[in-house]
């Protein structure tokens, strides 16, 4: 069979049922509303069949986790990379819900078995300790914005950053008082990446005079004139800084 062609559920039945059988499991299809059965002594496994995984199969198996502790859902191998960030992402989803994943390949004449995830209980205190970091960087670019610029759910376009909002504070320092090393930026607020942010030099705003002095571009000038709004606040900031 080719790995193009349509498969109906019904087509992984079959594939599951022999595999589970030569495990010496007694195996059955369509018992009470669930799709697959697997039995053996005390030990009761459900197998909810669906071709890809979507919304309606996670809902489905969910529910079977209040029959029986070990729910697996099977689908059709999918097409694309299991080390893409979409595969990944979808089996960290089955493994925060506690299911385990069986995926059945048709690329070969004999279809192919594998499974993918064991139903497991998922260990959150774990998983936020080994994200700790990217916790921590969420905390450091939210108290690293001073307005809200970005609406929520615009993928794909150009969104203000904490990062952003530094080289723009910096180059409204550098606006109101000329050339400036960074002791001095910093002196006004600008943080400790501002030496770094002018090294770097990533958006071409700042021109290094000499050593350890900097001085706004020309086209920091020009592109500056697009953040009216950051513009004002780090105005009134930089003004009241230097009301006795």
């Amino acid at each position: 069979m080719k790995e193009s062609e349509r498969i109906w559920e019904t087509q992984l039945f079959q594939p599951i049922y022999d595999y589970f059988e030569k495990l010496g499991y007694e195996v059955h299809g369509e018992v009470k509303d669930c799709d697959i059965t697997v039995s053996k002594d005390d030990e009761l496994i459900i197998i909810e069949l669906k071709r890809r995984l979507n919304l309606d199969l996670l809902i489905q198996a969910v529910k079977r986790q209040r029959l029986a502790e070990d729910v697996y859902i099977a689908i059709q191998k999918p097409n694309y990379s299991i080390f893409s960030r979409k595969w990944k992402d979808l089996c960290f989803l089955v493994r925060r819900l506690e299911l385990g994943l069986i995926t059945v390949s048709f690329k070969e004449e004999t279809p192919e078995v594998d499974i993918i995830l064991h139903p497991s209980p998922f260990d959150r205190e774990k998983n936020r300790r080994a994200t700790k970091k990217k916790a921590k960087n969420l905390i450091s670019e939210i108290e690293g914005r001073h307005g809200n610029y970005n609406v929520g759910g615009s993928a794909g376009k150009k969104l203000m950053t904490a990062y952003k909002e530094n080289v723009i504070q910096i180059a409204c320092c550098l606006q109101k008082y000329g050339q400036l090393a960074p002791k001095e930026l910093r002196a006004l607020g600008t943080g400790k990446k501002t030496l770094s942010i002018l090294n770097k030099n990533f958006y071409g705003w700042f021109e290094r005079v000499e050593r350890g002095i900097y001085k706004l571009s020309d086209k920091g000038k020009e592109e500056l004139k697009y953040f009216p709004k950051l513009v004002t606040y780090y105005g009134e900031v930089l003004s009241e800084s230097e009301d006795p």
